[in-house]
């Protein structure tokens, strides 16, 4: 019998490391040759990665959530014959992203022999008294909130995290030896706390908007636009027509295809780093869209060759496809400006986040009858605000508010989107 070491092969486009986001195997089981072992995530794609050989599991290279380089450790194998030798499985092509899994414990290797494993963290026991009076104790926010809220001075409680730290299970531990006042505060109390890893696609999601945040020159602009005349054109070509049903989207994306024509600027990828304007024409408009496993936004391309059937019907098929988990790669990159809609939801105003390398974003807030005065009278008229944002870096404040004007010309007067520039 032998040692293997399988590694994390080069999953493609140039990528450094991969996320592990599930695994398919666990210590102490044995694998037959192209059974998987584990699913890793780059950049929104989950790639399976299959047993180049059979044998026995004897170590995994990482938790759920764990970062690996390429080239690296993944799964230590037992195997039949000569070990010591290192090979990187070929992974296989990729498939949709798959929701965030919930971390499993893994059971500990049968104790036939030594083998070699990864380090496992152990739990500490407080020990020692504590701190001398007027030393501030050192624990974090979250725990001393929690001390605040069941009544404990952390100053009584021992920490067995280093230079005397103190956890929740320090709390806990201090909780169950408790008496009079603190453990009367406690009565009827929920004091659990649940920890959960930030791991898959919502890490993916949580560095890209750190990211823009940090290297977009954000500002937002918000103008309120009256969809009256459009959403008695929608509703008399639904009424028309029995297979796509049109929402306002369609509308949008068509409206904000003329805009771009005369704003090309807002049509456009900054690369920061190169300090150059990459601007398109085609008009290729990210849908942003919820789905269980978190926010992705699925690419509707060259908008200026679709009319609005065309759009109405792509916009419902990637919607889906991104729902189910679906989507391409391919469909879920290469947009040059973005449109996000909380629907109904949508708020009076928000502040969206450019989807960085583009520079533009326009926000649809949710419609509202209410009365305006129009011709020496109030009437009740459908409004809506748009709230867009845009890279100041590339975008003045007064070509933002004029491209925004354009856009809501065009949907106050929706006969207009349809008329030759």
């Amino acid at each position: 019998m032998g040692i293997r070491i399988i590694k994390l092969p080069d999953v493609g486009e140039g990528v450094a490391e991969a996320e592990v986001v599930e695994w398919h195997v666990q210590v102490g089981q044995s694998v037959l040759e192209d059974q998987v072992l584990a699913a890793v995530m780059t950049d929104k794609a989950t790639v399976e990665i299959p047993s180049p050989v059979a044998g026995k599991v004897l170590a995994l290279g990482a938790e759920i959530g764990g970062v690996l380089a390429v080239g690296a450790e993944l799964v230590r194998l037992e195997v039949a014959g000569e070990g010591d030798s290192e090979v990187a499985a070929a992974p296989r092509e990729a498939v949709p992203p798959a929701a965030p899994t919930r971390p499993v414990a893994m059971p500990t290797p049968e104790p036939e022999r030594a083998a070699p494993s990864m380090p496992v963290a152990t739990t500490r026991t407080p020990a020692g008294p504590p701190r001398a009076a007027g030393e501030k104790p050192l624990a974090s926010p979250a725990v001393r909130r929690r001390a605040r809220e069941v009544g404990v001075d952390l100053r009584q409680v021992r920490g067995s995290g280093p230079a005397g730290r103190i956890g929740h299970e320090d709390l806990d531990a201090f909780l169950r030896g408790a008496s009079g006042p603190a453990k009367a505060a406690t009565r009827g109390a929920n004091t659990d706390v649940e920890t959960v890893k930030v791991i898959g696609l919502r890490r993916r999601i949580a560095q890209k908007m750190a990211d823009a945040k940090r290297r977009v020159a954000h500002f937002s602009y918000v103008e309120e636009v009256d969809v009256t005349a459009l959403e008695e054109l929608r509703a008399s070509l639904n009424a028309r027509q029995d297979t796509t049903r049109l929402t306002l989207m369609p509308f949008l994306m068509l409206a904000l295809v003329k805009a771009v024509a005369a704003f090309p600027d807002m049509n456009a990828l900054y690369d920061d780093e190169g300090e150059t304007i990459e601007r398109h024409g085609g008009v290729h408009i990210g849908i942003a869209t919820q789905t269980s496993a978190g926010l992705m936004v699925p690419v509707v391309r060259h908008c200026e060759a679709r009319d609005l059937w065309d759009c109405a019907a792509e916009v419902r098929r990637l919607a889906e496809a991104a729902r189910e988990n679906r989507a391409s790669r391919a469909e879920l990159t290469g947009s040059t400006i973005t449109i996000t809609s909380l629907g109904a939801l949508g708020g009076i105003v928000t502040t969206p986040v450019v989807n960085r390398p583009e520079v533009a974003i326009i926000g649809v807030n949710k419609q509202v009858v209410r009365p305006v005065w129009r011709d020496s009278q109030f009437v009740p008229r459908t409004m809506m605000n748009l709230s867009s944002s845009f890279d100041h870096r590339v975008i003045d404040g007064y070509v933002a508010a004029q491209f925004v004007q354009r856009i809501k010309a065009l949907l106050e007067t929706p006969a207009t989107i349809f008329m030759e520039s």
